[in-house]
């Protein structure tokens, strides 16, 4: 197969939603339609014994909340599909934003029962700022919800986007029956079936038919009729180009817990969405036919497999072809490195890979080389844009209940800031952990990881700081006499760079008008800048 081949037939995209719209599950059916899985597993454990397979983390499981972004990867109609599915909740939304660099496309799924919630819109905007193309996912149609015409206008108002409705429901909570698949003009029938697949659909070309009238009832029928007739009237026709540039969002209607709507999903998906897109970089605009390879790390993850405390920097490739055992220039670092297993993955389940095309998200073992953002090139020396760094909002000092565990401590907290999920500033005397993150149950999510993980014990200790400001100064002089006359608010990130750790906005904005030649930057993204 021809490198264009390869690219074409990739899809890359993210699931994104509000916390309990049903994301995780739809992409274990999404996983089970694609023959990845046999059966599909549950995020909240009841009668189904076996766990999502995209949560594989303990906390995860125990939890029925995803903390941290998944790959997956399958093959489905000849494409090659490669899954993200990201935590919802907003103090994961680092991972999330971060996820979103990394994909072509996104799946939004939302729930019926309380339509557009507030992380849903805050994911919309960072579609909007890149244009993806979006795919809307109503979920949940086996319960009670809104109208489906109210959740069409809620949508077109809050996040600012067209629909057109490429399936319609018919009936909805104990009513429901199935949906009309508007685009291939053709009926699937509702049985409630969490774990398997169900075949039944009914060819149906003409709505009018009486065929119809013995499926679903008179009633039905003509519910359906006239609802489809105010779809004509209402939505315009399905407009591939302006889908692919963020204009228009195709709706689908399902249930995911029983395998509903989830294959006329997947279909659809794999006709419209885009293949693999080209990314921006410092000096030009990448595209995936260049001929030399390009990629750049989006994630890090440390502890996959907890047995051999192994580090995977996940890396989007963006042109050329990936080879194993290969060697790659980092830009950052100015070094060669060589790769000799690379992996693909399934959630934690991961195969060595000899090459991969742009589009595939491949992991590679990471001694602490990698920082997310980085760029590897095949020689060729520029940076990609774009991925986003945050400031924290939220600050907790660490506080170590074994002193026999300082060691396994410090290494366990580096490696965890390594990922990207929060942010060290060590503040002396004393050497002091700060830990900086942007939700609340980020620190749980550390203290949990660092017991289980690395066998350290610690908790956590309020902070009242409003911001982290990293300072840079051509001013040595200036620079100093700062650092001298703040000591008390002054720390060190991991990279030894110097942080202003401001109580309140006035002390900010004093500091700031008292020494003007200092730069106090918001976010540590200026480094990329320096270098």
């Amino acid at each position: 197969m021809s490198r264009k081949e390869e690219i074409e037939k990739r899809r890359t995209f993210g699931i994104i939603s509000h916390p309990d719209a049903g994301k995780t599950t739809l992409t274990e059916k999404l996983l089970l339609f694609g023959g990845a899985i046999q059966s599909a597993g549950a995020v909240k454990n009841n009668k189904i014994k076996k766990t999502a397979t995209s949560d594989f983390m303990e906390i995860e499981k125990q939890r029925g909340i995803s903390v941290a972004t998944s790959v997956m990867a399958f093959l489905y109609n000849n494409k090659q599909i490669n899954i993200l599915d990201t935590p919802g909740h907003k103090d994961f939304s680092e991972d999330t934003y971060r996820t979103l660099t990394a994909v072509d496309s996104v799946i939004m799924v939302i729930d019926c029962a309380n339509g557009v919630e507030e992380q849903t819109k805050n994911l919309m905007k960072v579609c909007r700022m890149r244009n993806t193309p979006v795919i809307v996912f109503i979920n949940k149609m086996d319960r009670d919800g809104k109208d489906p015409f109210d959740l069409l206008d809620e949508i077109e108002m809050t996040l600012g986007i067209k629909v057109c409705p490429l399936t319609w429901p018919i009936g909805m909570g104990d009513y429901f029956q199935g949906v009309y698949n508007i685009h291939k003009k053709n009926l699937a029938l509702f049985e409630a079936n969490k774990t398997k697949i169900s075949q039944d659909v009914v060819e149906i070309d003409d709505i009018n038919s009486s065929t119809l009238d013995e499926i679903i009832g008179e009633e039905s029928s003509e519910e359906l009729r006239g609802e489809l007739e105010m779809v004509e009237g209402v939505y315009d026709p399905f407009d591939h180009e302006k889908y692919l540039s963020g204009e228009v969002a195709p709706v689908f209607f399902g249930s995911a817990v029983n395998n509903f709507g989830v294959k006329e999903l997947l279909e659809s998906f794999c006709e419209i969405s885009p293949s693999p897109r080209g990314r921006e970089s410092d000096s030009k605009m990448i595209e995936p036919m260049d001929e030399k390879f390009s990629g750049f790390v989006f994630k890090i993850h440390a502890n996959l497999d907890p047995k051999h405390r192994d580090r995977i920097a996940f890396l989007r490739i963006v042109s050329g072809k990936f080879e194993r055992n290969k060697f790659y220039n980092h830009v950052r670092l100015n070094k060669k490195f060589k790769f000799s297993n690379p992996t693909s993955f399934m959630a934690s389940d991961k195969s060595v890979i000899d090459e991969a095309y742009p589009g595939d998200v491949i992991g590679l073992y990471d001694t602490g080389n990698f920082k997310i953002a980085d760029t590897l090139t095949e020689g060729e020396k520029f940076m990609y844009k774009g991925v986003p760094s945050f400031s924290p909002e939220l600050f907790q000092e660490l506080v170590n209940l074994d002193p026999m565990k300082s060691k396994q401590l410090d290494k366990g907290i580096r490696q965890l800031i390594d990922e990207g999920v929060a942010q060290l500033f060590i503040q002396q005397p004393g050497n002091r952990k700060i830990v900086g993150t942007v939700g609340q149950l980020q620190f749980e999510v550390i203290a949990y990881r660092l017991q289980h993980e690395y066998g350290a014990k610690c908790q956590f200790q309020s902070k009242n700081y409003y911001k982290a400001c990293w300072i840079t100064s051509d001013n040595n002089e200036q620079l100093e006499k700062f650092v001298r006359a703040k000591a008390n608010y002054i720390a060190h990130d991991k990279d030894e760079n110097t942080v202003f750790l401001a109580e309140t906005p006035f002390l900010l904005s004093n500091a700031e008008s008292d020494y003007p030649e200092i730069t106090f930057h918001k976010t540590s993204e200026f480094m990329l800048d320096k270098k």
